[in-house]
């Protein structure tokens, strides 16, 4: 893991904890096709590759959620209606904190990781979480309180 300091905190790069391992799917699977992927691979985003669409999208478990909670059908359903297009991209040479600010202030929790024009991986929050918490087990310290405004 590329690990440097920054004054007194520990500086991880997305690359150190993004998934290399990504889920890609069509745009013509069903909600339910992409959930069982997902479930049987335990993660919770699919990037969606549209071969007759510039660009790429990603869908989440959230959307899946929304859509059954809606009372739509998972087998009617398809990825290209439920993805989201309008996505932040991360290199993978940011670090997580770079990363958590760009999904706090987005409101999502994937990032998709590119580099060179191709996907690289995907990091998600629970990443974020994993890395920092291995960090700082291996530096011996706890977690500093959040600060918190009255």
């Amino acid at each position: 893991m590329h690990k440097r300091r920054s004054q007194g905190v520990l500086l991880v790069k997305i690359r150190d904890g993004m998934s290399d391992l990504v889920l890609t799917i069509g745009p013509t699977h069903t909600l339910r096709q992409a959930a069982r992927m997902m479930s049987a691979r335990r993660i919770g985003a699919a990037v969606v590759i549209d071969p007759e669409h510039a660009g790429i999208g990603i869908l989440t478990e959230r959307d899946i959620l929304d859509s059954v909670a809606a009372g739509e059908d998972p087998d009617a359903e398809l990825a290209a209606q439920h993805r989201t297009e309008d996505l932040t991209f991360a290199s993978p040479d940011w670090t997580l904190e770079e990363a958590a600010a760009a999904m706090v202030k987005g409101g999502f929790r994937h990032l998709v990781v590119v580099e060179d024009h191709d996907v690289a991986g995907l990091l998600s929050m629970r990443d974020i979480v994993r890395c920092w918490t291995s960090a700082e087990a291996v530096q011996g310290t706890s977690p500093q309180p959040a600060a918190t405004s009255a």
